[in-house]
């Protein structure tokens, strides 16, 4: 596995808007949800601090992405991880509009958050969330709805940007975008 982490990593980087694949996130988990909302063994669920707040993406629907954590690692990657909360009063089920448009996403993740991006202005370059040798999305995966005043734990594993940039831009299909800063 390591020389495999070792060989995709390599393929990594930043890029001018095309498609980006990538294996083995910082945590060996990538687990789904339970069907009622409930994320089952994360690595967003075992990272998050649901008490700390880096930033807030407003949705549609009445949905809300509250950062708790980017990280950058020294694999050369950046972890975004947070809390996704619905402060309707129904339940949320369009987990699909958060997907992006890459033909892998339809293949490999299924109701994911895969359309998540990361916008360096600096650099003039934008990162996509990646993705394993197989198409599936470093990224929480299984969630099929939210229930009404629940919230679940939410990853997102991206490429880092260069040593020195410290801010960029999150977007998530359907949510504002909002400026992050990197710790790490």
């Amino acid at each position: 596995m390591a020389a495999a982490l070792a060989l995709a990593v390599a393929g990594c980087g930043g890029d001018d808007g095309g498609e980006k694949t990538g294996k083995a996130p910082a945590s060996e988990k990538s687990g789904g949800s339970s069907g009622d909302g409930k994320q089952e063994d994360t690595a967003a669920g075992e990272q998050t601090d649901p008490n700390a707040k880096l930033a807030v993406l407003k949705g549609a629907d009445s949905m809300e992405y509250t950062v708790t954590s980017a990280v950058r690692d020294s694999g050369g990657f950046v972890t975004i991880t947070g809390q996704m909360k619905n402060t309707g009063s129904d339940t949320f089920r369009s987990v699909s509009r958060w997907r992006g448009n890459e033909k892998e996403i339809l293949l490999g993740s299924g109701d994911a958050v895969s359309g998540g991006t990361l916008v360096d202005a600096q650099g003039k370059k934008r990162y996509y969330v990646l993705r394993d040798t197989e198409g599936r999305c470093l990224c929480s995966t299984g969630i099929s709805k939210v229930e009404a005043g629940k919230s679940v734990p939410v990853f997102m594993q991206f490429p880092a940007p260069p040593e020195g940039t410290d801010q960029v831009n999150l977007s998530i299909p359907t949510f504002d975008s909002v400026a992050v800063k990197i710790s790490g």
